[in-house]
């Protein structure tokens, strides 16, 4: 067993960092109803996630019920394995914790379905449920909407130093505060990559210090760090450094480029910067045409130091932002993505091809839409950005949305007292069938001295009587 796996937190108390969000786990256990939205869990690997959900059920006494991407997470497999899960209570009697691990994994063929049986499962789960997720715009927005997000963050190297030298104790290796700090430091907030580190470092050895503790930070250049060295007082050989430590090719630099010349003032200076990346772009086009990728060279120079020359020194007083096609092609395949999903609502509903339904009816659909929202969102099943991409009113879609969810969460109100009702009357009905006496056979009432109508002893029945139903 791995060190992550063998020193994994059973307890929240024992999970690192992150305190506040695991109060908000307890505080949403132990107050935990139908009613209430899952928890979804989001941030970036190491930070605890699937611990804390797991220590969470240990903490509750509840049984856990885990579906990750290691699994098939079909339609059929959710509804079986976490489906039932979620409507039944464990053998025990106590509730079950579903816990679907890496919800912004739905891809491929495997997990075909995944993403809608997710959604129905949210919508009838009697018992609570967890989603846990990198990245929480990569889940669809129906999930999202449904639950209460909480963000894990990267944890401080401070915070993982004691949890690093605990590790060191209980395997009774000696190890410097000095490599402690190297490991928690190079480890970026991920706890598990820092315990993983340390278990490499300590491989046949019993005594740690920094200098046998690689550097595993990682010595690449960004293109923040590109952009920002244009503006700086470096020389040309350390700009072009930058510039060549940086892991991406001059197309891709060239754009960044020229999205942060926002810190030239002078008309003259934009002419002389784009000068030198209209010369570089002409060297990056007849790299591609020709395929020789030797030019690329000539293109970086041409467009660090042309662009250098006229901005080292003057320092960049704006953010950095990314070329602005990056956003609007960001734009376009949201919106792309948006009808998509809505055309794959409406077409099914109308039981027609989607190809049909946008060269034909889309036009006429809208317009109808248009006066009646909330009935057309009901009967598709539309969320927000949907149904704005086809009233083109994001506000009033909203508005819309906001009604359908009361609606809903009236109609759960609505089925909770039915249930209620139902399991009182059948409780009810236990009773009343345990306190009837077996056909034939009359009550026995006490007399005044405490002894039954047979003169038994209280409490005791007579065995005639009990046999007498058989």
């Amino acid at each position: 067993m791995d060190w992550a796996e063998k020193y994994r937190p059973a307890h929240l108390d024992e999970v690192v960092g992150n305190t506040t969000v695991l109060h908000q786990m307890l505080d949403w256990a132990r107050t935990w109803t139908p009613q209430k939205k899952p928890l979804l869990l989001y941030g970036k690997p190491g930070t605890g996630k699937t611990t804390s959900a797991h220590a969470l059920a240990n903490d509750m006494h509840w049984e856990a019920i885990e579906l990750n991407a290691s699994d098939q997470r079909t339609r059929a497999v959710i509804e079986r394995v976490a489906g039932s899960g979620s409507t039944t209570a464990s053998l025990s009697g106590g509730k079950r914790l579903i816990i679907i691990d890496e919800a912004d994994n739905l891809h491929g063929t495997a997990d075909r379905g995944g993403a809608r049986a997710i959604i129905e499962l949210l919508k009838v789960a009697r018992q609570p449920v967890v989603l846990i997720a990198n990245d929480l715009y990569g889940i669809p927005g129906e999930i999202r909407n449904r639950c209460e997000a909480l963000q894990f963050r990267a944890i401080q190297a401070r915070s993982i130093i004691p949890r690093l030298r605990y590790i060191c104790s209980a395997e009774k290796i000696s190890c410097t505060e000095n490599a402690l700090r190297k490991i928690a430091e190079s480890a970026n907030g991920d706890l598990r990559s820092a315990i993983h580190m340390l278990e490499a470092a300590a491989a046949g050895r019993d005594r740690l210090d920094e200098e046998i503790i690689p550097s595993a930070k990682d010595e690449r250049s960004s293109l923040f760090d590109v952009v920002g060295a244009l503006y700086g007082r470096s020389s040309p050989e350390a700009i072009l450094r930058t510039f060549y430590d940086a892991d991406e090719s001059p197309d891709t630099i060239i754009q960044w480029i020229e999205a942060n010349l926002t810190g030239l003032a002078e008309i003259e200076d934009l002419d002389r910067a784009y000068s030198s990346l209209s010369r570089a772009d002409t060297y990056i086009g007849d790299t591609y045409r020709l395929q020789y990728y030797t030019l690329w060279r000539y293109a970086t120079a041409i467009m660090v130091l042309g662009v250098a020359g006229v901005t080292a020194g003057k320092g960049l007083h704006a953010r950095i932002m990314p070329p602005d096609r990056w956003r609007r092609i960001s734009s376009y395949q949201k919106q792309k993505a948006v009808r998509g999903s809505f055309l794959r609502k409406v077409a099914s509903c109308l039981h027609m091809p989607e190809h049909t339904l946008l060269g034909v009816y889309l036009e006429p659909l809208t317009l109808i839409m248009e006066r009646d929202p909330l009935t057309y969102a009901r009967i598709f099943n539309l969320d927000t950005d949907e149904l704005a991409f086809a009233i083109h009113d994001r506000e009033k879609s909203a508005a819309v949305m906001k009604v359908i969810a009361a609606e809903e969460k009236e109609k759960e109100t609505k089925r909770e007292k039915e249930r209620r009702e139902q399991e009182g009357k059948r409780r009810k009905r236990e009773k009343e069938d345990v306190a009837s006496p077996p056909p034939g056979e009359k009550p026995a009432l006490p007399d005044s001295e405490g002894q039954g109508a047979a003169g038994e002893k209280p409490g005791v029945r007579n065995q005639k009587t009990l046999f007498d139903g058989f």
